[in-house]
């Protein structure tokens, strides 16, 4: 298959490029350094030079291609519009990366919350998050436009990238401010909760997302949970530093941004993938968060 790959140079784009190339598919990736793009052919992935902005580039390689899958951006609307309306009439598989903040409330790290998702429980997202839940409605949405959609919503990724990005979003960015500060911090009190997913499982999500997912299917992709608090202590560990230490939200605001700060460090997010074990037969391999940290997290 002749598969259209955005966020190819990134974390999970690159372990989904490897994992589908293995399966014998032929990619080409979308680029804008011509340096990343030489890297990229390396790998095996063909380069194409553009960005998300560039709506006949994304309109041209979704016409050409016989699958699209976006790994580039939960939150380029554009981008999402421009690679629909290449696929609409075709009947051609398109894979849409979300992320379970879509499911985040306002906890500031200071509770656990009881809430649990699923793919069928209702969601009104808080107002930091409504844009990305309107482009996956828009993902869904393509499927009475002729497009076999579909929405890979991942939760905390950790685990080493297997393309030219190794590290993931969060876990690697709070063992880097450790090392800065000299001392790991959690929001506010570290309480509250994310699912969490190893990268080589999300990918294969996709493998088997490409093959078996029905028009405007959604999954979560997790397989296991942790509290922030003992996230942050299992890196204190690996790290060799003492107990973590809670992060004031304004403070952690100043340093990590506020959207950042509240949904992707300070939020709940606990959600299962029922859909996507019971409709794709996923079979994850990895289960701990914690346990890769201690055994694995880069030093």
């Amino acid at each position: 298959m002749n598969i259209f790959l955005t966020g190819a140079t990134g974390y999970i784009g690159g372990t989904v490029a490897r994992r589908l190339m293995d399966d014998g598919h032929r990619l080409r990736g979308l680029v804008r350094d011509a340096d990343k793009a030489k890297r990229l052919a390396a790998m095996g992935v063909e380069p194409v030079m553009g960005g998300l902005d560039d709506a006949a580039v994304l309109m041209a390689e979704a016409r050409r291609a016989d699958a699209v899958i976006n790994t580039a951006s939960s939150d380029h609307r554009g981008a999402v519009e421009a690679l629909v309306g290449g696929l609409a009439g075709s009947g051609k598989p398109f894979l849409h990366t979300s992320g379970s903040s879509i499911v985040a409330d306002e906890a500031h790290g200071d509770f656990a919350s009881d809430t649990v998702y699923d793919e069928a429980t209702p969601l009104v997202p808080v107002p930091g998050k409504k844009a990305r839940v309107a482009i996956d409605d828009i993902v869904r949405g393509a499927a009475a436009r002729g497009v076999r959609s579909a929405i890979v919503c991942p939760t905390m990724i950790y685990g080493n990238g297997l393309g030219l990005a190794r590290d993931s979003a969060q876990i690697p960015k709070l063992a880097a401010l450790a090392r800065q500060a000299g001392v790991v911090r959690h929001v506010g009190r570290g309480l509250n909760v994310w699912s969490n997913v190893h990268v080589e499982d999300v990918a294969e999500v996709f493998r088997l997302a490409l093959a078996r997912a029905p028009a405007g299917a959604f999954y979560f992709v997790e397989n296991g949970e942790a509290s922030y608090r003992d996230v942050c202590a299992a890196i204190a560990r690996r790290l060799g530093f003492g107990a973590p230490q809670a992060w004031p939200f304004a403070d952690a605001v100043k340093e990590l941004g506020e959207n950042s700060a509240a949904y992707s460090f300070g939020s709940n997010s606990r959600v299962r993938g029922k859909r996507t074990r019971a409709e794709l037969g996923w079979q994850p391999m990895h289960a701990s968060a914690i346990d890769w940290i201690a055994k694995e997290l880069p030093l």
